[in-house]
């Protein structure tokens, strides 16, 4: 495996395959690490004799008309829907985020570009579960997520401020006339359009809060959050120079007019922090940003062109990338094609949560900070133990399964077991492993069930009832090895 660079010189020119720069399996499995969750080897296989650029076409439409999750019967229930028991009530929304826990990791696993967006935008439109504790309030806003997750930026960050979730975790809920909140305000424009310190004053933040004031009527616990005149504060105010009885709707219009390169330069630069590299190539970043203000802040041109071009599928942007833990996860579910339930899952997501990644609850408004923040020694054993777990849960099963993978891998029958140990690490590591002396020990462990009887004219094939235990016991060996850890 060759080591990993970051010297992309790449264009965003439309990729175009060639004998020296092929679409071939690394490609392919790069292009679904980054788009989505992974694939399964079939999905890979598949998209082989598919143009790069017409499949990318594909999967960002599916994303745009892809159907929401399914609403729960709960998604707008409020105080008046609980038990009155503090304790019975607890009881119940904790069932009911669990629920909804679940739904999202299944349409982590499932649902390709539009949810890897929606997973995206959660750390970037950032709000703590733990800081409003109604499961309505987490489904309204998951849904915003969703709904705008490759829609309109402008349309999604006014909408976005006034999802309950977000009044309540930044104060907008408590923002009145003659007692300004600036929270909210502040992280509009440092967090969450230009980047702090960009393009906006500390009178800029006063003002702008003063605009946002008046959304405060909230009847019931966990009801709804609407727009009270007698708590809104109708002063003048000036807001990046422009002068005017100014609301909320006001404030997003003046943002994006006044602001729109330095919001595009802000968003784009994440977009390409995410999805290629963390070394930012500014160059490419800044013809991004023309086309998202050209498009007026639609998010499927940008990503089109992204993925689409020879900057996104060059090598230099393949396996650099370390794997959130939900990546860690989802990833193999999806590359290995193993059984899983729910218990599995909620195995899953507790491990997260345990390694410093809890699905509505980042650390802070600032979100996960990703890459190399991921790995540390507590993480990188839970990590381990995990995947483990979940293979061995898997092998207790239904061990033929194992088989299952090897053939998949393979695409089909095969007495080369060196050829099979590279194809099966090819479906879970995105450069191979680092050295020839580290594959050779993975397909000594491989090996490890067989006598040389079983070599002996070709007679070891896919089909050798050792095949399951020896697939089973080279994915333990591929969870240790820290190319696993990217993508």
């Amino acid at each position: 495996m060759e080591i990993f660079t970051d010297c992309n010189t790449a264009s965003l020119a439309p990729y175009v395959p060639t004998a020296e720069n092929p679409w071939d399996e690394r490609k392919i499995s790069h292009l679904y690490r980054r788009i989505g969750f992974s694939a399964s080897a079939e999905t890979i296989n598949a998209a082989i004799n598919q143009n790069p650029l017409n499949l990318v076409d594909a999967l960002i439409d599916e994303a745009i008309n892809k159907p929401l999750l399914p609403q729960p019967t709960w998604a707008f229930w409020d105080e008046n829907n609980y038990p009155a028991d503090e304790d019975m009530a607890r009881e119940v929304t904790g069932g009911q985020v669990d629920e909804w826990e679940l739904t999202v990791t299944r349409g982590l696993i499932n649902n390709g570009l539009r949810e890897r967006l929606s997973f995206f935008w959660s750390n970037h439109f950032v709000t703590e579960y733990r800081e409003y504790q109604c499961p309505g309030y987490l489904y309204q806003y998951y849904d915003t997520l969703e709904r705008h997750a490759i829609g309109n930026f402008r349309e999604f960050t006014r909408e976005i401020g006034l999802t309950p979730a977000m009044l309540m975790y930044l104060d907008g809920g408590r923002n009145r006339r003659g007692a300004p909140n600036e929270n909210y305000a502040r992280e509009l424009y440092e967090l969450f359009t230009m980047g702090e310190g960009n393009g906006y004053t500390e009178q800029d933040i006063l003002e702008t809060a003063r605009a946002l004031t008046g959304y405060t009527d909230r009847p019931v616990d966990c009801g709804t959050i609407s727009f009270d005149p007698e708590t809104y504060d109708n002063g003048t105010k000036t807001i990046f120079g422009r002068t005017g009885n100014w609301g909320y709707d006001d404030v997003i219009d003046i943002l994006f007019e006044e602001h729109s390169r330095i919001i595009g330069t802000f968003i784009c630069r994440r977009f390409y922090s995410f999805f290629v590299s963390p070394e930012i190539n500014e160059q490419i970043v800044d013809q991004l940003v023309d086309t998202f203000v050209n498009n007026d802040f639609e998010i499927a041109p940008v990503l089109r062109q992204l993925f689409r071009s020879e900057h996104f599928f060059d090598d230099t942007t393949i396996g650099v990338v370390i794997k959130s833990h939900f990546d860690f996860f989802v990833n193999f579910i999806n590359e290995s094609g193993l059984g899983y339930g729910d218990e599995t899952l909620q195995l899953m997501t507790n491990a997260c949560r345990l390694a410093g990644q809890q699905l509505f609850s980042p650390v802070d408004v600032a979100g996960w900070q990703r890459n190399r923040s991921w790995i540390n020694s507590n993480s990188l054993i839970l990590r381990w133990s995990m995947l483990e777990t979940f293979i061995t849960r898997a092998w207790e099963a239904d061990q033929e399964q194992f088989r299952t993978i090897a053939l998949a891998a393979v695409g089909g029958d095969s007495n080369d077991l060196p050829f099979v140990v590279g194809k099966i690490i090819d479906r879970f590591v995105p450069k191979g492993l680092f050295s020839p002396s580290e594959t050779d020990v993975a397909c000594q462990v491989f090996k490890s069930e067989l006598t040389d009887d079983h070599m002996v004219g070709g007679a070891w094939n896919l089909y050798n009832e050792h095949v399951p235990l020896q697939v089973f016991q080279l994915l333990l060996h591929l969870t240790r090895q820290p190319e696993l850890q990217l993508k």
